[in-house]
């Protein structure tokens, strides 16, 4: 039987307009009512006190979810964790409000003055433009690199399908490449390559760890810098994955044309993210609220990359299924 507040085509928008749950949520994430309930403190006074907050408060608060099918209350007020529960321990890192959660969640509130302006208003929330955010906060920085990296997308375990093969590549610049994950994969499936890895001093930091897993550490050296410096020059191959997305145009020209200017003559550059195919539908994305980014068409891009002296020499979808842009640097030419 149809749920009497759908609405003739299926939508229910009374569901889609909760904000009870997701909130409900991400609170009992932050309080780590899961792992509470495991240590033993069932009851809601004991799990009220094992959490530091207002027994009320809390009681409303997995009462709700229970009616979600999140947690169980076993008699009145004592509970226990189900699946749906342990789920919610195992994503806390990510939903926890007091870190990179947090400024995920408040950030989405931001999405009225983001639409009606076109630029992000993260810094009217927290005081500073998104990068200095985390630079600011290296606990919150580095569950920024975890969601981005290993922990919250899996090591990438594909390739990066070149035009001209990988047979003349011998060093690869990982520009804005986190903790190296892809850096890593790349130099496992190419053993005669070497690597740069280049981000933040924070975030290269703590890519030991990341290389030494691979097998790779040896080929591996670390730039702790910016990507709108000059970026290690003479390299075969820039690798820009998930980077291009978190920024407008002029900052995508001005990182493109860093790649170009490091790049050697006959170079390649590899564009991951930050680009579609011009018939793909369009989509919203946090990172087009926390730093203005955003996902340009083929035909949109293929300016910006004039712009910033490179020309694109393949474009299209891999086996890895993603969409990738492979740049050469138009050398002699100021195409600013």
């Amino acid at each position: 039987m149809a749920d009497d507040r759908s609405s003739p085509d299926g939508v229910d928008l009374e569901q889609m307009l909760d904000l009870s749950t997701p909130w409900c949520l991400r609170v009992a994430a932050t309080l780590r009512i899961p792992e509470h309930i495991t240590a033993g403190h069932t009851d809601i006074g004991a799990l009220a006190t094992a959490a530091e907050c207002d027994p009320d408060a809390l009681y409303a608060v997995l009462g709700h979810l229970v009616s979600r099918g999140v947690f169980t209350e076993d008699s009145p007020g004592r509970f226990s964790c189900n699946r749906a529960a342990g789920g919610l321990a195992e994503a806390h890192r990510f939903i926890d409000l007091d870190g990179i959660g947090g400024r995920m969640a408040h950030t989405w509130g931001t999405l009225l003055d983001y639409v009606r302006t076109g630029q992000p208003s993260y810094e009217k929330v927290f005081g500073r433009p998104f990068w200095e955010d985390l630079a600011a906060h290296p606990r919150i920085a580095a569950d920024f690199d975890a969601l981005m990296g290993p922990v919250g997308h899996g090591v990438p375990d594909y390739d990066i399908e070149l035009s001209g093969g990988w047979e003349a590549v011998r060093t690869v610049v990982d520009v804005g490449g986190g903790t190296g994950a892809l850096l890593a994969t790349l130099l496992r499936r190419h053993p005669r390559a070497r690597g740069v890895l280049v981000d933040l001093p924070g975030t290269v930091a703590r890519a030991a760890e990341t290389m030494k897993e691979a097998g790779v550490a040896g080929r591996v050296t670390a730039e702790g810098q910016s990507f709108f410096d000059p970026l290690p020059a003479g390299a075969d191959l820039y690798v820009l994955k998930s980077v291009l997305n978190d920024w407008p145009d002029e900052p995508t020209v001005a990182i493109l044309r860093r790649c170009a200017e490091a790049a050697r003559p006959d170079g390649r550059i590899a564009v991951l993210g930050g680009v579609a195919a011009d018939d793909t539908p369009r989509s919203l994305g946090i990172d087009m609220l926390v730093a203005g980014g955003k996902t340009s068409t083929l035909t949109q891009f293929t300016e910006l990359a004039r712009r910033a002296g490179v020309d694109i020499v393949a474009a299209g979808p891999q086996s890895s299924g993603r969409y990738v842009v492979e740049c050469r640097p138009v050398k002699g030419k100021d195409e600013s």
